[in-house]
């Protein structure tokens, strides 16, 4: 019968490399590109280095085979002089000579791809709740959050409840990767979902509960095993191109009793809310009697977001030059509250904004004039807020959301007008597919970024 094979372009996207130091693997199966006209370039060797680290099998295909200049079989010895050991050449890594311009050599290519999967025994199970990657997001005006998944097994559908670290949401729709709507999908496909209220991070694990209980104890958990969470695991899953920001502190002071004291002060900042919030993780992974020293810098391991804190002490030379070299910040003060406030702000800076959902008004469909295929008619009374003309809406029927829609007539006693507020009866025409009835209601939304 067919088989299915999923490609994924992305070598060197930094969310693929977030990923490989969070030990995820989103791939079964690698192929390395190796031009046979100009030989295993230094991008090509990193990319092996990302194989290697995540430790799954993989192929080469020497590409370009059409090119006057190409010639595979010096091509197979250079790889052969950068310890890539292919088959007939000490190895056991298949290779196959392609063009992807012309095609030659794609069929091998699949099959030899094929029989990866078959030696390696990758296989998946449709019956069991999905688990995979999220490979993209974005925001849509009318949809709202969307996040292209890759199902790595297990099937997920609409109704199901999806888990992405300490996100969780109940899948509205799910598109494959041709825009059509699709009522499920399992393993080894990528899917485009919605109903997700914030952005998730690209790169991050994903997992399917069948109830929202369960979804939003496993949400809870990974909070609650982050706010414990090691060094060692800052370094982990810390990165710029992670949407949640993990900002170390490192604490020199002239006596212990005045490091204690400012560790004091940090934890109240932090039980307090005010230097953390669910996109920033403060943690303390070093502390010190004595100057800054250049071994307090290395010891960061070069993190950006690192904060050096220093109180009745100064900072050495060595210090101060590897410390402005990899863009780490520090300071010194002689007053706590000096120390906290220079704190604050810093924390403030680093936070990173988020896109959500914010409901401006909630009316009720009181009469239904006219329906067409795309766009209905319908009379209503504002219950709170207000109701714009242009606005996104929610189409709610008890508390199950129908569909988004937009407002892009607005009336109140025939006379057209831009808003209306609490209270008060209008038309409207909004475009929306799905039949509207009496009784629901309509919320507007607007996109704000926090």
């Amino acid at each position: 019968g067919e088989k299915k094979i999923t490609f994924l372009d992305t070598p060197g996207h930094a969310a693929f490399t977030a990923m490989r130091l969070r030990g995820a693997n989103i791939a079964d199966i690698a192929i390395l590109i190796v031009s046979a006209e100009e030989g295993p370039k230094p991008q090509t060797l990193e990319a092996l280095e990302s194989i290697k680290k995540a430790g799954i099998p993989f192929a080469i295909a020497i590409n370009k085979i059409d090119k006057p200049g190409a010639n595979v079989e010096k091509t197979k010895n250079q790889l052969v002089e950068n310890e890539i050991y292919i088959e007939g050449y000490g190895g056991d890594i298949p290779f196959v000579p392609i063009s992807a311009k012309t095609g030659e050599g794609i069929p091998e290519l699949l099959d030899t791809v094929l029989l990866i999967a078959e030696m390696e025994e990758l296989k998946g199970d449709k019956n069991k709740p999905a688990e995979g990657f999220v490979l993209e997001t974005k925001l849509d005006p009318q949809k709202g959050v969307c996040a292209t998944l890759i199902i790595k097994d297990g099937s997920l559908k609409t109704g199901s409840f999806i888990v992405c670290e300490d996100k969780f949401a109940s899948i509205r729709t799910v598109d494959n990767f041709l825009g059509k709507t699709l009522t499920d999908a399992s393993f080894s496909s990528p899917v485009q979902i919605t109903g997700f209220k914030e952005v998730p991070n690209v790169g991050a694990e994903f997992k399917i509960f069948e109830t929202k209980k369960e979804a939003e104890k496993n949400a809870t958990e990974y909070k609650d095993v982050l706010g414990s969470a090691s060094k060692k695991e800052i370094q982990r899953i810390s990165g710029k191109d992670e949407e949640k920001v993990i900002i170390p502190i490192v604490i020199k002071a002239d006596v212990l009793g005045t490091i204690e004291a400012i560790q004091h002060e940090i934890n109240k900042l932090v039980e307090g809310g005010e230097i953390k919030n669910e996109r920033v993780f403060i943690k303390i992974i070093n502390t010190g009697v004595g100057n800054i020293t250049e071994k307090d810098v290395q010891a960061t391991g070069g993190d950006k977001n690192t904060l050096i804190l220093g109180f009745n002490v100064k900072i050495e030379k060595g210090a101060k030059d590897l410390a402005e070299k990899n863009g780490i910040k520090m300071n010194i003060f002689d007053i706590i509250y000096k120390l906290t406030e220079w704190l604050e702000e810093k924390v403030k800076e680093s936070t990173p904004k988020i896109t959500v959902e914010k409901i401006i008004g909630q009316a009720k469909i009181l009469k239904i004039f006219n329906q067409t295929r795309n766009k209905q008619v319908i009379g209503g009374k504002v219950k709170e807020g207000k109701i714009t003309l242009g606005s996104n809406v929610k189409i709610m029927r008890r508390d199950f959301e129908l569909e988004r829609g937009k407002i892009v007539e607005l009336q109140t006693q025939k006379i057209a007008v831009k808003e209306v507020k609490e209270n008060e009866e209008f038309g409207a025409m909004i475009e929306a597919k799905k039949e509207m009835a009496p009784g629901d209601y309509i919320e507007a939304f607007v996109m704000s970024e926090e």
